[in-house]
């Protein structure tokens, strides 16, 4: 199966085209990046060839696309990509506004291709034995989560992550979606309700977009949750990120580590403290499923509604904090 790269900018493209190279039944197909030079030096490093533009690549008829591009890229990325009838796997958040988010989904809808939203830690182990859990009734009935995605300043890796409209906003926007999505899927229920905070305690006079965030959700059925989605991490913290929570159910309290397979290693070279991965790669996972999906013809799980649904919230996050009350969705 051919999957092509359309963009470098999101620097998860590095680990996407990792685990096309690193799986037996996948084919590097091609890569188109804005920035030539960056995207010539994957492409030889791939294997692969560099086209000059989106439509040149689509046009060599992948079975499917990863759109890695700036946030506020992906509708443009998406909707050509449907357009020529190419199934597509979307970087999150799925777009900056709802529209575009709904514009997305339609289009793909419409022209008959499947739409996959970028949330790997759906595959990660530890949360995947904890949905198990909780599907087999083993923990019981859940009250509430109290969870956290903290990080860097994303800037060190990308400078577009600070910026207001590539971005689509700041700590809110970048963070809340991954740990909205989760507890979707291990409640299988909606949001009714976000209240969030946020502000610029962190790294305030190097951006202009908040970098502190609190958010409260709360479900159809009373269940509530609230998300640090802080850029909170020093420079010199050993990981781009981390997603954590505590579950409490009927049952008793589960924790959870998405990254807790990791070992401490201290270099000079690399500033000091690093985490070496090791186990599973959820990245790999995900786009193993996008695969899987296309070759059974059904919807990718998570799929582009899922995606929707996060920059719903997200959305209602930010109404949430300008008002200082909460927001209804």
């Amino acid at each position: 199966m051919r999957i092509g790269i359309l963009s470098l900018a999101h620097h998860h493209a590095e680990a996407y085209i990792a685990a096309i190279l690193a799986s037996p039944r996948l084919e590097l197909a091609g890569i188109w990046d804005a920035d030539e030079a960056r995207g010539r030096a994957a492409a030889a490093a791939g294997g692969t060839s560099f086209y000059a533009s989106p439509a040149a690549l689509l046009a060599a008829k992948p079975d499917g696309v990863i759109v890695a591009s700036e946030n506020s890229g992906h509708r443009a990325l998406v909707e050509a990509a449907a357009a020529a009838g190419i199934h597509v796997l979307c970087e999150k958040p799925l777009a900056t506004n709802v529209s575009d988010a709904e514009a997305m989904v339609a289009a793909c809808r419409r022209a008959g291709v499947r739409l996959m939203t970028a949330f790997p830690m759906r595959f990660s182990p530890p949360l995947l034995e904890v949905k198990a859990r909780l599907d087999s009734g083993e923990l019981g009935r859940p009250y509430c989560f109290t969870a956290s995605n903290q990080g860097q300043l994303p800037s060190k890796h990308r400078a577009w992550f600070v910026d207001p409209v590539l971005a689509g906003g700041g700590a809110l926007a970048d963070h809340i979606v991954h740990l909205a999505d989760i507890f979707r899927w291990y409640l299988g229920e909606e949001v009714v309700s976000v209240y969030a905070q946020a502000n610029r305690i962190f790294h305030e006079s190097k951006v202009e977009v908040e970098t502190g965030g609190m958010v409260s959700l709360e479900f159809a059925s009373g269940v509530f949750a609230s998300i640090d989605c802080s850029w909170s991490r020093p420079e010199a913290w050993p990981a781009w990120g981390g997603l954590s929570f505590e579950l409490v159910s009927a049952r008793g309290a589960v924790r959870v580590d998405g990254f807790s397979q990791n070992v401490d290693f201290f270099s000079e070279e690399r500033g000091g403290l690093a985490w070496l991965p090791w186990g599973s790669d959820a990245n790999a996972a995900m786009i193993e499923e996008f695969a899987s999906a296309l070759a059974e013809g059904r919807e990718p799980r998570p799929s582009g509604e899922d995606g929707l649904q996060a920059v719903r919230i997200v959305a209602a996050a930010y109404e949430s904090a300008a008002e200082g009350r909460p927001r209804r969705i």
